[in-house]
């Protein structure tokens, strides 16, 4: 899906929209999620007051320009619990919200067709039926809705932590939209890597688990190529980074990426 999305999946653009597509078999919608990936999140990447990917307000303070709540002390240890809803408030509740006021954030969206609005509610009522209703008829209520939050809390878990891994940690960058007459202020190739984080790119599980998510750097620097190309790239980009003195951020592992974010979390509640 993500590939697809960014047309970097196949040379075929009909292609590319079916797997992009696959997002709303999951319950989701492509097209709103190519404005807020694609568009918002790819140019004003950690841009405070732009990136809707770092606002998680006011539960969770991801950067030193959001105001710190008192709650917010404890955040690096209540954040999975809020990272196993990310799934169901997704498709439950954002997608609702972006839809009905025609903003994502602060940025407002172009007014949907009457293919799109159709494709929308088609998506949702499906999803109910064949992921609540339909085990309900076959298994009971309960057991359907069991099984469906253990899979929803689960996926939720996963995607947020793959995100998070990426830009919010402790040596990736954030800039304040509001404070500043030019929201981003590095050169474009140097904001997207001082904004992003590698990590385990040694380890071809973690890239055939994440869809090359580990590459961030190189997937915000060239989002049009298809992942498997990343590991060559990468090396590329850190030689040039090298050159230029520009920090390339590199997790070696999983754990190591997770700690850092548990730390950044930990840092921001505390500062």
């Amino acid at each position: 899906m993500h590939d697809g999305a960014h047309g970097s999946y196949s040379k075929h653009k009909w292609v590319n929209e079916a797997m992009g597509y696959s997002l709303n078999l999951l319950g989701g919608d492509v097209q709103l999620w190519k404005v807020k990936h694609n568009m918002i999140h790819h140019s004003f990447t950690n841009v405070e007051g732009l990136d809707d990917d770092i606002n998680i307000q006011p539960f969770l303070r991801t950067n030193e320009n959001q105001p710190k709540l008192g709650m917010h002390k404890y955040q690096h240890w209540y954040f999975f619990l809020l990272y196993g809803l990310t799934y169901l408030s997704w498709i439950f509740l954002d997608d609702f919200s972006k839809y009905f006021t025609g903003k994502i954030g602060v940025t407002k969206i172009r007014k949907f067709k009457l293919h799109q609005h159709i494709i929308f509610w088609a998506t949702k009522l499906s999803f109910l039926f064949v992921f609540i209703v339909l085990p309900a008829m076959m298994v009971g209520f309960g057991a359907a809705l069991l099984g469906f939050a253990i899979a929803s809390v689960s996926t939720g878990l996963l995607i947020a932590i793959v995100f998070q891994l990426a830009h919010v940690v402790e040596d990736a960058s954030f800039s304040n939209a509001f404070n500043e007459k030019v929201p981003v202020g590095d050169e474009w190739a140097i904001h997207q890597i001082r904004t992003t984080a590698n990590f385990a790119t040694r380890s071809k599980i973690v890239g055939w688990f994440t869809g090359g998510l580990n590459f961030q750097v190189e997937h915000h620097l060239f989002p049009r190529i298809s992942h498997v190309y990343y590991p060559a790239i990468s090396k590329m980009v850190k030689e040039t980074c090298d050159e230029f003195g520009v920090r390339y951020n590199n997790y070696q592992t999983v754990y190591a990426a997770v700690r850092s974010h548990v730390v950044h979390l930990k840092e921001m509640g505390r500062a």
